[in-house]
């Protein structure tokens, strides 16, 4: 409701949330220096099972003709070496190769920030799947934001007349501020959908009242991705210093709560995937990852190195990024 209609691209109806086939955790990821970043989300985007399961049955590389670099032929091929490899690690060559196109920021051999790879690589996936004639309406419709993607709805209501102005923004992560009223996730999630007065400089003219008022501003999720991806930001963005504390987060995360219709039914997630950044700031320091694998089991990944781990462990780490899936 209040949004368009676009031409789809890739049928909904043919995203699969279970693993297709179950089997033991694939191989680590050897770093070259640094690129410890590239690992973890590389892991974190291998064990999204509906990602997996689309690029392990070929869908896209087999109608692509994209000249050169491709994201989405890259990642169909890493998916299936590290699923379907006997070695223990394997390295990531192809996407070490192709960074500068990721992300023309990245450097090879210098340490940067996961978060922002993941946005690089996602946009990257998202390109690939674009052709040149496609209408702008419809570029929310590709396979990654029929996973990843869903709806911000932003509503501002005049304080005088309570007129409201309502807007909708596509997203394929959130970030949420943990320096305020963060003991836990859903204390943080609580406090974003919480009505806001806007800053006297957010200029708010009234279409009803004709001048300009006071206003509020709630923003919600109107329509929930099938993959809800957080960022907990650690980096202060007053002083640049890391922050540390710890921010409780649960195994399945009902996102009900925190929609335009909070009186429907409950919207699970199951947490599947986890990243961690070790270190005293920001700026240096080194990240691992933990991930559910489609046997229904939880694995730290830290590189090469693979290890089993249960579920106590994985909710009690200073998380950075979190992965949920419908």
């Amino acid at each position: 409701e209040g949004m368009p209609l676009p031409q789809r691209i890739f049928p909904p109806e043919k995203i699969s949330m279970d693993w297709q086939q179950r089997q033991r955790p694939g191989a680590g990821l050897f770093n070259l220096g640094n690129t410890c970043y590239i690992n973890v989300i590389l892991q974190c985007l291998t064990y999204t099972p509906p990602l997996a399961n689309y690029l392990l049955s070929y869908k896209h590389s087999q109608s692509c003709q994209q000249p050169g670099f491709c994201m989405m032929c890259t990642m169909e091929a890493h998916v299936r070496k590290v699923l379907c490899s006997s070695a223990t690690a394997i390295l990531p060559g192809a996407v070490l190769r192709d960074l500068k196109f990721i992300g023309e920021e990245f450097e090879y051999g210098r340490q940067e920030n996961a978060y922002e790879f993941l946005r690089c690589t996602l946009d990257a996936m998202h390109r690939a799947c674009l052709s040149c004639d496609l209408d702008v309406s419809s570029q929310e419709t590709t396979i990654v934001y029929q996973i990843f993607g869903g709806f911000m709805k932003s509503r501002v209501t005049c304080l005088s007349c309570q007129a409201v102005v309502d807007s909708y923004k596509a997203f394929l992560d959130v970030s949420l501020d943990i320096r305020v009223r963060a003991s836990s996730l859903t204390t943080v999630l609580e406090d974003c959908v919480t009505p806001k007065q806007l800053d006297q400089k957010e200029c708010f003219r009234c279409s009803k009242c004709k001048k300009k008022a006071a206003a509020s501003k709630k923003v919600t999720v109107h329509h929930a991705p099938r993959v809800l991806t957080l960022c907990l930001e650690r980096a202060d963005q007053w002083t640049g210093t890391k922050i540390s504390k710890f921010v409780e987060y649960p195994e399945y995360l009902d996102l009900r709560p925190y929609m335009s219709d909070t009186a429907g039914e409950p919207l699970l997630c199951s947490l599947y995937a986890i990243v961690v950044h070790s270190g005293d700031t920001c700026l240096e320091g080194h990240f691992l990852c933990y991930a559910k694998a489609s046997n229904g089991l939880w694995y730290r990944m830290d590189d090469e190195s693979v290890d089993n781990c249960d579920i106590h462990t994985v909710l009690g780490q200073q998380a950075y990024l979190l992965f949920y899936a419908r």
